[in-house]
């Protein structure tokens, strides 16, 4: 079942992405061509979101329905994000950017999770609901870059600021996506107050670099997205309310680990650092 529910998310998230390969075709085409892609470019992405989900509504029910109308909205998202990415003025472009790399992360947490947790799998592993919180920052980001895009658009075409950024949120990715593979069923999105039967301490791998791999993961991407949007007020704010955010949650999931495994954890807190800046953890 895990198998399926991964082969169906990705199938849906590539049906729907398919139209990124316009971007990479229009780099080989002439220029009336590539005028042509850019001027259908909206009915193009309109037309195959509805179609692929017309499909997926005939095909799938319930909770497959589900995973697969998620899974291409993504997919859609990330088609979005590689022709703006290629197509629009060099002001939007970070944008494109921004969406391809909100688009992986997400899915990915969702296909990482069915593939070696698959009994903590729910379309909660999408991350999309993932907390009130999160939407309004993101939200935030939003806004900030389409008012400074407005006011200054020069602004957004600061191009080394934004591969930084790209780079940070791909380095961010790889780790997270390291720490979930290594834990495998002993990672969960939920800090668990109750050891389950076959909990195990990780400690090889990433886990034997920092503590909490996937939290430095996230917080790295999370600051990397705003250096990607060139946005200088949430850059100062998502990094302030991230580091506020794990420093609470590193607090409270160290409680239970070392209620679970004692002594074995104390001597893993005093070999191996948490990873995230100035946070110590419980000790």
């Amino acid at each position: 079942m895990a198998v399926s529910n991964a082969h169906l998310s990705l199938s849906s998230f590539l049906l729907s992405g398919c139209l990124s390969l316009l971007a990479v075709v229009s780099l080989l085409a002439d220029e009336e061509a590539v005028q042509l892609v850019r001027a259908y470019t909206p009915v193009l992405l309109l037309g195959n979101y509805v179609l692929v989900n017309l499909y997926l509504r005939l095909v799938h029910q319930g909770y497959h329905y589900q995973i697969a109308v998620r899974a291409t909205f993504l997919g859609t998202v990330f088609s979005t994000g590689c022709l703006i990415s290629v197509f629009a003025p060099l002001s939007w472009r970070p944008l494109g950017l921004y969406m391809i790399t909100m688009a992986i992360f997400h899915y990915s947490e969702f296909l990482v999770t069915a593939l070696v947790n698959a009994r903590t799998l729910s379309l909660d592993s999408f991350l999309l609901n993932h907390s009130k919180e999160y939407g309004i920052a993101a939200l935030a980001s939003w806004i900030e870059f389409f008012l400074e895009r407005w006011l200054l658009p020069e602004l957004k075409e600061f191009w080394p600021v934004v591969l930084i950024g790209v780079m940070m949120c791909a380095a961010g990715e790889v780790l997270r996506k390291a720490a979930m593979m290594t834990a495998k069923t002993n990672f969960n999105h939920i800090v668990q107050s109750v050891r389950e039967d076959g909990h195990q301490l990780v400690t090889n791998g990433v886990y034997a670099i920092c503590r909490h791999p996937s939290y430095v993961g996230w917080f790295v991407w999370s600051v990397g997205t705003q250096l990607m949007l060139c946005n200088p007020v949430c850059l100062l704010a998502y990094t302030l309310a991230s580091w506020k955010f794990f420093q609470t949650r590193v607090l409270v999931e160290e409680v239970s680990l070392l209620n679970f495994f004692g002594d074995q954890y104390y001597q893993y807190q005093q070999k191996v650092p948490t990873g995230l800046p100035f946070i110590k953890g419980y000790m």
